[in-house]
């Protein structure tokens, strides 16, 4: 009862910055323009391609990036399990599960933290995001134009990232169309 009386707590930087990242790796021109599968997989794909951004942009910010950075690791992780339950997986399965995703998530992170260059981060979106397609080196590419832009643009406005305002730049748009 009481919990009524008080007010509703407002949202955390963090969850505010969880937000973002979904509603950015929800964006239908990913799906619709850039033929990202529309399937569980492609979503944890196109998530964690932007969860790389952030953790990119955090990276070596000092003290309260760092904590920003773990929360934000956290509530992703909160998220996947949220959606697994939502499929119907059973408690029994859901720590291997878990640990698949991490190992997909940390290795795919690592793997864009690598690529230097646009080729390099570009073989890396193919790898991931597309499953090696060798048609998708077009939209493999641009995609990884748009993250190169993107983790300047996130790396220029740490402050905004901390506040839960990260600004990714424009949707990446095709020019082939």
């Amino acid at each position: 009862m009481f919990n009524r009386l008080r007010k509703p707590a407002r949202p955390s930087a963090v969850q505010d910055l969880y937000r973002a990242l979904i509603a950015r790796s929800r964006e239908k021109t990913f799906y619709q323009e850039w033929h990202v599968p529309d399937t569980i997989d492609g979503r944890f794909d196109l998530l964690t391609l932007h969860a790389f951004l952030i953790f990119d942009a955090l990276s070596g910010q000092g003290p309260a990036a760092a904590e920003s950075g773990s929360k934000l690791a956290d509530v992703i992780f909160t998220g996947f399990d949220e959606a697994l339950r939502e499929l119907g997986i059973s408690d029994f399965g859901m720590g291997r599960r878990i640990r698949n995703m991490a190992d997909a998530f940390y290795g795919r992170l690592h793997h864009y933290g690598l690529a230097r260059t646009q080729p390099e981060l570009a073989a890396a979106v193919q790898r991931n995001l597309y499953r090696g397609d060798s048609e998708r080196n077009d939209e493999a590419a641009g995609l990884a134009s748009y993250m190169m832009a993107a983790r300047v643009r996130l790396k220029a406005d740490v402050p905004a990232v901390l506040a839960g305002k990260p600004d990714f730049g424009p949707l990446p748009a095709r020019l082939d169309r």
